[in-house]
């Protein structure tokens, strides 16, 4: 065959396969699927904030350790409430005229999935610590450190964010750390992400090889057979620790706590569900409870187990008296 001999057949026919190939294989599939896909209707672009987030997010490559896909295993089920959609991820357009779509999925999660983090952990406080030295919040944590997205300042300004780091993480250093913009631009894009819930009346995919017992298993009824322990490490662990002590300067201890161990369970239900803001030397706690949709079994679980860890011997709670005292809070905080 003389096309072979011959470059100028060759390479125009070689070229116009590869064109063929590139529209059959690639261009068209890809139109087929944006006209198939679409974004949830309460889906929200990223603001300004979120986006710079977002790259900083890609340059620090967050990705390498950070997945954001739950998949339809069971085991998923501590980072999002369902299985992963491709409206999911339907409404992420491109980083720049010169860069491709950004969806950040990842392929390896040496540390947590962060599809829901948004709603999972809402802490300014907890998630600026975490950036500046994981080891402050999490002892075992193996992610680095990233110092540099922050300053020490001796006389921080008055719109400066100063974040509160135990002084055996400073390595000796005086002054305050603050958040440079690019911090807190980081922070914005994590709280950005959040499972959206599907339509009402729509039913999402199942998790696989469902556990028989679980944090938050579907047919669970009852706060018996509820694990306070998992709930409590998948909610409450990373400001208040595993020994419940707390970090000094930043989360309280629940070991002790007169919260935790007295009677007044409608300031005990009121924390978990609408979060606490009362000491100026500790952060701010989110509203988990509500973040996380917790019924009255989540709750009660929770509640006994802290009551009964760390040395705490307070009474334990029924469901049925914390459902009462969770629709009286509601009320309450609908009223303000």
């Amino acid at each position: 065959m003389n096309v072979f001999n011959d470059h100028k057949k060759l390479y125009p026919i070689a070229g116009a396969l590869f064109l063929t190939l590139t529209i059959l294989v690639v261009i068209v599939p890809a139109f087929q699927n944006q006209k198939n896909n679409a974004p949830f209707p309460s889906s929200k672009p990223l603001t300004k904030e979120q986006k710079a987030g977002k790259l900083v997010y890609i340059s620090e490559g967050c990705v390498g350790c950070h997945s954001q896909q739950v998949r339809n295993v069971e085991m998923d089920r501590v980072f999002g409430s369902r299985p992963g959609m491709p409206s999911d991820y339907a409404n992420i357009g491109r980083t720049s005229i010169w860069q491709n779509t950004a969806t950040l999925m990842g392929t390896e999660r040496t540390g947590p999935d962060l599809t829901d983090v948004g709603n999972r952990q809402t802490s300014r406080d907890w998630n600026l610590m975490h950036l500046y030295n994981p080891r402050s919040v999490v002892s075992q944590s193996i992610m680095p450190s990233y110092k540099w997205l922050f300053e020490i300042k001796e006389n921080p300004g008055y719109n400066d964010v100063v974040v509160n780091i135990p002084s055996q993480f400073m390595n000796g250093q005086s002054g305050k750390v603050v958040a440079s913009k690019e911090a807190l631009h980081l922070f914005a894009y994590l709280q950005s992400l959040k499972q959206i819930p599907l339509p009402e009346g729509t039913r999402p995919f199942e998790f696989l090889y469902k556990k028989s017992v679980s944090g938050k298993t579907e047919g669970t009824k009852n706060a018996v057979s509820l694990d306070g322990k998992v709930l409590f490490t998948a909610n409450c662990q990373s400001c208040h620790q595993e020994n419940g002590e707390g970090v000094k300067g930043a989360f309280p201890a629940l070991k002790g706590s007169p919260i935790v161990n007295g009677d007044n369970l409608e300031l005990y239900v009121d924390i978990i569900m609408n979060g606490y803001d009362a000491r100026a030397e500790f952060g701010v706690m989110a509203n988990v409870g509500t973040n996380m949709e917790f019924t009255e079994n989540e709750v009660t679980a929770i509640i006994n187990y802290e009551r009964s860890s760390w040395g705490n011997n307070g009474r334990k709670v029924t469901a049925e008296e914390i459902k009462k005292i969770m629709d009286f809070v509601k009320i309450k905080s609908t009223a303000k």
